[in-house]
């Protein structure tokens, strides 16, 4: 593994980012955008009384990006594990009407174009097998490996008190479903989603999806079913619920997901997450989430943090098996180090505690995924994110355990360099060697160094530069000579918002 001179690359990439003058963080007269690139948005339409204002007071949202990538294998392999870059370009036009009588609508047009990709050419046509770079900055749905320019948004809302609904496409941001906007495209599904904050310090939400589409589709696509790159072929999936296994069960390809979520804050401190997922034949599951912030005096505080999550098999572990790599379709018993190949009830908790002060945190979490079935959960929200798990990383099959040790600084809001923030992260994750072996999952143990730095600026307050590095170095897989499975991987981006 090259890790000496990863270092010094991410090294200079950041001392260049701090050699300039800038505000603190990314914020617009209309949006923030937060360090996980969801936007919260400042400025939205009002409420209007005629059909003309409704859409001549509108607010129109722009957005130019440049993503670029590199990843740097530790041993090439033909087909597999070659180093390849990525660069694409592209950028949105999101346009939201005036409220009319509550009723308003919202459009948003993406596009992601590549100037340079490695990934594209191979003899004999495209292939993406050896491609890890920027996999999301071109299509992958119809294997063109060309543009995209997709309408990710398109809904109707109607506001009523202190409730919304809306009808269409739209995000949605959850434990399990997320935008995940940190490429080019946002995640987004098709469907019904209403929010209330009716009752006080409590929200509700409920939603009714029939289709998803991933950050590298053009088209909207089945919630779960795999089919190659035309239907839900996130990194997540479970690769055993294949169209072809769906179909010979006899359940429906497209079938519909149910979310609920609550939150509340009625307690000072204290913040209480409930979510639920049901998918008819497939799959359901129960997250519950506390986070406790405690003031320690002198601008101190500590906030233990702990998360449980339910997963109960509603189907899918007769079509597809307990693993996600899809070995157990259709097999009954143990196999492959699972006691019940045939089922995906499963199950994980986690914990973190997050030390903070003024510009400075840190945060130490742990996970444990529990030793039945691996995780489902293809929707872009991490069943372990926010404690273990790190840039690109998937470690939610049975049996595996994780460990992390994170902290971010502020340096503008500390008064040493205006717009410049960062957070460097450290993590094991150990997986179940016997699953290894037995070829329940292909993942070795490894470590990872994972870097994010900020920078913004004063003299174009609308721009935002973000370098992200990761080192993983993982154990070399049993039978093999080399190691391909530890690499470096580098991301440069640049956004600007109009």
């Amino acid at each position: 593994m090259k890790t000496n001179k990863s270092i010094k690359l991410a090294a200079i990439a950041a001392a260049c980012l701090v050699g300039t003058t800038s505000v603190s963080a990314l914020s617009t007269d209309k949006r923030d955008m937060k360090n996980n690139m969801s936007i919260t948005y400042k400025i939205k339409p009002k409420a209007v009384n005629s059909v003309t204002d409704m859409f001549a007071e509108g607010v129109l949202y722009g957005r130019l990006r440049s993503n670029m990538f590199h990843w740097d294998w530790n041993a090439d392999r033909a087909g597999k594990t070659a180093d390849n870059t990525s660069w694409g370009v592209g950028g949105s036009l999101i346009y939201s009407t005036a409220y009319l009588n509550g009723f308003g609508a919202t459009a948003g047009m993406y596009t992601t174009h590549t100037i340079a990709t490695d990934n594209l050419e191979t003899s004999g046509g495209v292939t993406f097998d050896a491609g890890k770079a920027g996999k999301d900055t071109y299509s992958r749905a119809d294997g063109s490996g060309a543009h995209i320019d997709v309408l990710a948004l398109a809904y109707l809302e109607y506001k009523f008190a202190k409730s919304n609904i809306k009808v269409g496409r739209q995000i949605f941001e959850s434990t399990l479903l997320r935008s995940n906007d940190t490429k080019m495209i946002p995640n987004t599904f098709e469907g019904y989603a209403i929010e209330s904050k009716d009752l006080a310090d409590t929200k509700l939400r409920l939603a009714y999806f029939t289709r998803q589409k991933l950050r590298d589709h053009r088209d909207f696509h089945s919630i779960i079913a795999v089919d190659g790159f035309n239907e839900n072929d996130d990194a997540g999936k479970h690769k055993g619920l294949s169209v072809t296994n769906i179909l010979a069960a006899g359940e429906d390809v497209e079938p519909a997901m149910l979310v609920a979520t609550i939150q509340n804050k009625s307690i000072a401190g204290l913040k209480l997450n409930l979510d639920g997922m049901y998918i008819d034949g497939f799959v359901s599951s129960i997250i519950a989430e506390a986070n406790y912030k405690i003031k320690l005096g002198d601008g101190w505080s500590l906030t233990p943090g702990a998360r449980y999550f339910y997963q109960m098999d509603e189907g899918a572990g007769a079509i597809g098996g307990a693993a996600l790599n899809g070995s157990l379709a259709g097999v009954s018993g143990s196999a492959n180090g699972y006691d019940d190949a045939g089922s995906v009830d499963g199950g994980a908790w986690m914990a973190r505690l997050k030390l903070k002060k003024g510009a400075g945190s840190v945060m130490v979490g742990y996970s444990a995924i529990n030793d039945d079935a691996d995780l489902i959960a293809p929707w872009r929200g991490f069943p372990t994110g926010g404690y273990t798990r790190s840039m690109a990383q998937y470690n939610w099959e049975a049996n595996t355990k994780s460990y992390m040790i994170k902290a971010g600084y502020d340096f503008g809001k500390a008064g040493m360099v205006e717009g410049l923030r960062g957070a460097l992260d450290y993590a094991v994750m150990d997986y179940d060697e016997d699953k290894l072996l037995a070829g329940g999952i292909s993942k070795t143990d490894r470590d990872i160094i994972h870097l994010d730095v900020f920078k913004t600026f004063a003299s174009a307050p609308n721009l935002e530069l973000k370098l992200r590095a990761a080192m993983i170095n993982a154990d070399t897989t049993p039978g093999q000579d080399q190691d391909y499975n530890s690499y470096n991987e580098y991301r440069f981006e640049v956004n600007y918002f109009f």
